[in-house]
């Protein structure tokens, strides 16, 4: 899995005006993105608002992203969901050729406690073709995968070649980092704005969003960590790190759509339940992206 070290990115969905896949435009950003440095794409992650792809629509990403990529750098796809099994199903139905990994979010809304969460996983690594990336985001399924259960499932099964942390807890996060029982077990960031400190403690890398609309800067400031140029990286993360935090003010993929709509990479469209950010606040990130370029 030293192909998913680096910088990831969970990429948008775009879509034209009238809501609809915008297949071109994902053609050109797929195509950006790899040019502009980044290590490996996720495709179907939350900042796809996967919750509102149909499963059509999902193959028709995954097979468009494929289809550019020409195998230049890793995929990952992202299967998770709250029902146990219907996730084995789309495991064991979904084409995945040329797909490197799978990224399977915790269960969110039913509330699973530890052992629940163990027990899905476990269920999922009996029959996953494919490594699997585990992904604790508290703030969107309302609960917190600790890192004892993270730990135990990294230890009982090789299938799980690491864990896409978005807690926000440092203390979390680097005990998992100083604890796994193996290298091979990614710790991959899951928030831009800790990143850099993640990296400086030893993390394998990030699934970033902020580098849908800034991968070369983005990349850099990873790429410089790990290679132990701090320095660099410092002033890559300090020029990012305001408007990491405000694309996320008015809720994600919204605020980072609206950047990349001021960047002529995409429409801002954003399928409902999400609406477009306020005015005043696309009108800061205007601000912020233009000293960027």
């Amino acid at each position: 899995m030293k192909s998913l070290k680096g910088a990831g990115v969970a990429i948008v969905t775009p879509f034209l005006p009238s809501g609809q896949v915008d297949f071109s435009a994902l053609e050109s950003l797929t195509e950006f993105w790899i040019s502009e440095g980044l290590d490996y794409l996720v495709v179907n992650g939350t900042t796809a608002e996967n919750p509102v792809l149909s499963s059509n629509e999902k193959k028709e990403i995954l097979a468009s992203v494929l289809n550019v990529s020409q195998g230049r750098v890793p995929i990952v796809f992202g299967i998770g969901g709250n029902h146990t099994r219907a996730l084995q199903e789309d495991l064991i139905n979904s084409d995945l050729s040329g797909v490197t990994a799978i990224l399977s979010v915790t269960p969110f809304y039913n509330k699973p406690n530890q052992q629940g969460l163990y027990s899905h996983f476990a269920a999922l690594a009996e029959l996953s073709p494919l490594p699997i990336i585990l992904y604790n985001v508290p703030g969107r399924t309302g609960v917190n995968m600790s890192a004892e259960t993270t730990l135990k499932l990294a230890k009982d099964f090789s299938v799980f070649c690491g864990i896409k942390e978005a807690s926000g807890s440092m203390h979390q996060i680097t005990r998992i980092l100083y604890e796994r029982p193996r290298d091979s077990f990614l710790v991959i960031s899951g928030d831009d704005a800790i990143t850099f400190p993640l990296l400086a403690s030893g993390a394998d890398g990030v699934i970033s969003v902020v580098a849908n609309a800034f991968p070369n800067r983005f990349s850099s400031m990873v790429h410089a960590a790990m290679a132990g140029e701090m320095a660099e990286a410092q002033e890559h993360h300090k020029a990012l790190y305001s408007i990491m935090n405000a694309i996320f003010d008015e809720g994600s993929p919204a605020g980072i759509k609206e950047v990349m709509e001021h960047l002529n990479l995409c429409s801002k469209t954003v399928r409902p339940p999400l609406t477009p950010v306020s005015d005043s606040l696309a009108n800061l990130l205007k601000r912020m992206a233009s000293t960027l370029v």
